[in-house]
């Protein structure tokens, strides 16, 4: 009798793959206990909650938490609005929680801070693959489970501001000066930039969604004012395609910040490799690899995430050496490769590690590559849990509807009435294409999903 007799399946991390889950988990009947390390679902996208994401209702909603919702009498919101991070969290997530088939099986304030297998350490083989896991928490209480899925995301783990994938010289003690991904610049952060110089890191379009907040600020308090500093030599990913490009939000958002550069509101600075941090009083400067320098007063590093394997470091993982991820999955997913529209569907083939009955899901599952999207992380819990629950057929009916576009990130600086769904076809509700979905990806905000076009694979594999 295997010692995982009557334990859970346990899902590190409640935010929106950790709860698809969650959802799939109940579906199929499977006992499970969501552990989350924050006081409520959603904390990471709780901190971004101000930020109006561009792709519309529909594009947010996993199929199995659906379901099981309006079986509850939810109604779903008008599927093509463009909802507030906070209201993904308040109108879907939350309401999800409270489901009789999630609501007991939720704890909150249980940061996990290492997983083992009970009794064996990682050299251990004999008996591994049928002894219990065991999961600590930061409070010293420890769980048994037969499986873990960790969703438990990037987040926590920024990139740093270093253009070497260092940190930059003085970088830890400039911390007090620098902000991570999308702060709340016209709410609830406002004291922190008005009035005052920021330089936000970075070329993606989080860090364009900052650069529009600050120059609306610029406009409201005196003495604002907004630098910009990208490695490459040109912002070209961040401009888009401006009025030809495919996507006409992502095409107005990247024309409204090259408005704002060539009329001098935002201050660019190509070519620039951050190399050194130092503080000088009340002010911060920041020079780059090339000794060009600006100093301001804040600084905005929007320049990523990375994983954070730590916990699972008595575990045998395989993991890819240069994306962080599994090796099966690294070469689908490398951006030198892939954007978000071009990843091939995967699922718990692509995912398995050598630790027998760990899969690490979400945004996590993808180490450092930016090209995640939220409905990556739907398809890939789906695929999981059916293996789980011993349905290997469904596990490796892999099914993604990604864009062709290729874009993988974008900001929802513009007003919703900017930001259509750019005529993207609707799926029925309750038979959607899995996976068409969009999200966070390394940090930054996806773009609506347009121009889709279906891959399938039986096998879980490649499909070019």
């Amino acid at each position: 009798m295997s010692t995982q007799d009557n334990l859970p399946i346990v899902v590190v991390g409640a935010g929106p793959v950790g709860l698809a889950a969650a959802a799939h988990l109940a579906e199929r009947g499977l006992d499970f206990l969501v552990l989350e390390a924050g006081d409520g679902p959603a904390a990471a996208m709780a901190s971004w909650g101000h930020v109006r994401v561009f792709s519309p209702w529909r594009f947010n909603l996993d199929h199995a938490a659906r379901r099981l919702l309006e079986a509850d009498g939810w109604i779903a919101p008008n599927l093509e609005d463009l909802p507030l991070g906070s209201q993904i969290v308040t109108d879907y997530l939350e309401p999800l929680t409270k489901l009789p088939a999630l609501a007991g099986r939720i704890r909150y304030g249980a940061k996990v801070v290492a997983i083992s297998r009970d009794g064996l350490d990682r050299v251990r083989t004999t008996g591994r693959d049928t002894a219990p896991f065991l999961i600590r928490l930061a409070d010293g209480t420890e769980l048994t489970a037969t499986a873990v899925v960790d969703a438990s995301g990037t987040w926590p783990t920024p990139n740093v501001l270093g253009g070497s994938g260092l940190p930059a010289h003085g970088e830890p003690e400039a911390a007090a000066f620098i902000e991570t991904a999308l702060p709340d610049v016209l709410g609830s952060d406002r004291e922190r930039f008005a009035g005052r110089h920021t330089l936000v890191v970075g070329a993606g379009h989080s860090a364009a969604n900052t650069l529009l907040a600050l120059a609306q600020l610029a406009t409201e308090a005196p003495g604002t004012t907004v630098s910009w500093a990208i490695r490459t030599g040109a912002a070209t990913r961040t401009y888009g395609g401006g009025d030809a490009d495919a996507l006409p939000a992502r095409g107005a958002l990247g024309s409204r910040v090259r408005a704002l550069v060539d009329s001098g509101a935002i201050s660019l600075h190509s070519g620039f490799s951050v190399r050194a941090v130092t503080v000088d009083g009340g002010q911060v400067t920041v020079t780059a690899r090339s000794g060009a320098a600006v100093t301001a007063d804040r600084i905005v590093s929007a320049t990523g995430f990375r994983p954070d394997h730590t916990i699972a470091s008595e575990l045998r993982l395989d993991l890819d050496p240069i994306m962080g991820s599994t090796r099966a999955l690294a070469p689908l997913i490398d951006p030198n490769q892939h954007s978000c529209g071009t990843v091939p569907p995967h699922g718990v083939d692509e995912l398995t590690q050598p630790e027998a009955g760990y899969y690490a899901v979400g945004a996590k599952s993808y180490g450092r590559a930016p090209t995640f999207l939220m409905a990556t992380g739907y398809e890939q819990v789906r695929s999981v849990v059916a293996a789980l629950a011993g349905d290997w057929d469904a596990a490796r009916d892999v099914q993604l509807e990604l864009p062709e576009t290729g874009v993988c990130s974008s900001s929802a600086a513009l007003d919703t009435d900017e930001a259509s769904c750019c005529g993207t076809p609707e799926p029925a509700a309750a038979d959607a294409p899995r996976g068409l979905a969009t999200g966070i990806a390394g940090g930054l905000l996806t773009l609506p999903v347009v121009q889709a076009v279906t891959v399938e694979t039986k096998t879980g594999g490649c499909c070019g």
